[in-house]
């Protein structure tokens, strides 16, 4: 334990005498209000939406001490990532209490949903080195999105264009982690290109908890000079030891192969107040499951699961305010030896007006989105959102909205000795209501928020009694969560270099009463979740941050976990340091699989020019 606090203390301090190579740009909180929140029709500056959002910046990625997307969120407060493991192999996406199954994943706006199983939400979160932002709004999402954004979505933003660079990165630590990858930006008259190619490996920190991860992405934008479009591919691959991931038995060890890859085309055309942007995409996930890795005979799941969509959402402004309608139309697929082969026929019409009075203070925006499914037939989400700014830095807002979520084919017809799904669920429904406010000043930010959830039939496996096996899938009748959020970010001076405390809390109470023993998933929120993030500098070439997670769950189990990074850059070279659970906590986050100890990754970047 010395070893680690003195370890610590080092990534604190950073008291190193190195000599300065390059200026680190400055940060300002001023910056968030330049930043647009994409909502695939109605485009607005952050200080500006009337919903509860947190913008990850680039600069944010950096200082973050994570090394995928999934470890990234957890340092939002209010966002409750679950994972079974390291490496982003796989873990479950939960905003405000919500399911698995109720967070809806973006892709430049592109529906990442899958129709086998929450599960595979964060088999499409792409590489850190290709995102530019990430956006993530709270609260029902459903008249913006479509039906999976239940009590959120969260939006990955790529980067447009890297210019001419290639960037190198090499890490090595605990574990037998060995990570590679190369990042190349491309420019050229008429055409740019970002190409990245990684592969994540580990031996693992315990019995079949080995993983080899590979990742593929290429975004190109042709015609540049005319009427430019957006091609998006990528292919993510994920092979790894599911110990105790779905079972206790010790005499099974699981394993698991997933590959999840999307292509898409978008462009934009703009003529005086009218925008449109047409896109057109192809997404497929592919999961095989054995419930005894060394004898595939045993027991093996195979599910691939298609969506093939087309969409079109366009925004015109007028002396009115701005309107936004967009139309998304989408096939879904499975072949699964366990579901068996379904298909289903998805149109989602959109329609929301924003209103700007008192000299653009209030502002107001009904809307609606209407729904097709061709097993669930129809079904509608309005909403409306309403803000007041009392000055260019102090706004309030409130929103009230309808969402809903249909069964999961795993939530239909999954079976196995243990688990059955249930054919005759009814779709999940909520009515959600929001009262927040956003602070920005120079270089001060604060938010804070109070929501309420009142939901009907949600989704859980329920058994009747503790001596029965079988978890059955049930519409649990009504269930009311209720919370609030508060985020706060300072930056100021120090030795003339940039220096930032970020601080989140969230509350979160509901009213299930399902003995733990009964339930499968719904009593394992957090009720008290808290998450800090110190980035300090120095000295011009150094630059430290320490991570700290506090998280209480409603089943009472408690745990803190502090992680922390160093770098020091030299030139175009730049060397990293990676510390995570540096006091050893012993916790889990999902299931039965304890989370790994005390572990450290060091990392080597080039960029080449």
């Amino acid at each position: 334990m010395k070893n680690k606090h003195l370890l610590f203390s080092i990534l604190l301090t950073g008291v190193l005498p190195l000599s300065a190579q390059q200026e680190q740009p400055e940060i300002e909180v001023e910056a968030l209000n330049e930043v647009i929140v994409s909502s695939n029709r109605i485009d607005l500056p952050f200080q500006e939406d009337s919903r509860t959002i947190n913008i990850i910046t680039s600069e944010d990625i950096k200082q973050s001490a994570a090394v995928n997307v999934a470890d990234l969120l957890q340092q939002v407060a209010g966002v409750d990532i679950r994972r079974r493991g390291t490496g982003g192999s796989q873990a479950d996406l939960y905003i405000r209490g919500g399911g698995f199954d109720q967070t809806l994943l973006l892709i430049d706006g592109i529906k990442m949903d899958d129709a086998q199983t929450g599960h595979h939400t964060m088999n499409a979160a792409l590489p850190l080195e290709v995102i530019e932002r990430i956006e993530i709004i709270k609260g029902p999402a459903a008249r913006v999105y479509g039906q999976n954004a239940f009590t959120g979505a969260i939006n990955i933003v790529t980067k447009k264009r890297l210019d001419n660079v290639v960037s190198v990165n090499l890490e090595a630590g605990s574990f037998g982690q060995l990570n590679a990858n190369v990042t190349a930006g491309i420019e050229q008259e008429n055409a740019s290109h970002i190409i990245h190619i990684g592969r994540v490996t580990s031996d693992g920190y315990r019995e079949n908890s080995d993983y080899d991860n590979a990742n593929y992405y290429l975004k190109s934008t042709f015609n540049k000079k005319a009427q430019p479009i957006e091609m998006t591919v990528s292919f993510l691959e994920r092979n790894f030891g599911a110990e105790n991931f779905y079972t206790t038995n010790p005499t099974f060890h699981e394993y698991e192969e997933t590959q999840n890859s999307l292509v898409a085309l978008a462009t934009t055309f703009r003529k005086n107040n009218l925008k449109i942007q047409p896109r057109l995409y192809w997404k497929r996930n592919q999961d095989m499951f054995l419930l005894r890795r060394d004898e595939p005979s045993f027991y093996r799941n195979l599910h691939i699961s298609d969506k093939i969509g087309a969409e079109a959402n366009a925004s015109y402004t007028s002396e009115l305010g701005i309107t936004g309608f967009g139309i998304d139309m989408s096939r879904v697929s499975i072949r699964s030896n366990n579901l068996g082969d379904h298909n289903r026929f998805m149109t989602n019409v959109f329609l929301e007006h924003r209103f700007s009075l008192l000299d653009k203070k209030l502002d107001i925006t009904p809307g609606v989105a209407l729904t097709y499914f061709s097993d669930f037939k129809f079904h509608a989400f309005p909403g409306l959102d309403v803000g007041y700014a009392f000055s260019n830095r102090f706004k309030v807002y409130g929103n009230i909205g309808y969402t809903y979520r249909i069964p999961t084919y795993t939530d239909l017809y999954y079976s196995d000795p243990v688990t059955s799904g249930n054919e005759d669920l009814e779709p999940e429904e909520a009515f959600a209501q929001e009262l927040g406010f956003k602070y920005t000043a120079n270089r001060f930010f604060a938010s804070f928020a109070v929501f309420n959830r009142d939901a009907k039939n949600l989704i859980d496996y329920i058994r009747n009694d503790v001596s029965e096996d079988l978890f059955t899938a049930t519409n649990i009748t009504e269930v009311n969560t209720k919370g609030l959020e508060a985020d706060a970010s300072y930056y100021f001076k120090f030795k003339e270099f940039d220096q930032s405390l970020s601080v989140g809390y969230a509350y979160l109470e509901d009213d299930i009463q399902q003995d733990p023993e009964l339930s499968r998933y719904s009593l394992n929120t957090l009720k008290h979740h808290f998450t800090t993030r110190v980035s300090t500098q120095f000295f011009k070439n150094l630059r430290q941050s320490i991570i700290y997670k506090y998280a209480e769950r409603s089943t009472g189990q408690t745990y803190n976990v502090w992680d922390a990074s160093i770098a020091l850059s030299l030139g175009q070279a730049e060397l990293s340091l990676t510390a995570n659970n540096i006091f050893d906590a012993d916790y889990i986050e999902s299931g039965f699989v304890p989370m790994p100890p005390s572990n450290v990754l060091f990392g080597f970047r080039y960029h080449f020019k």
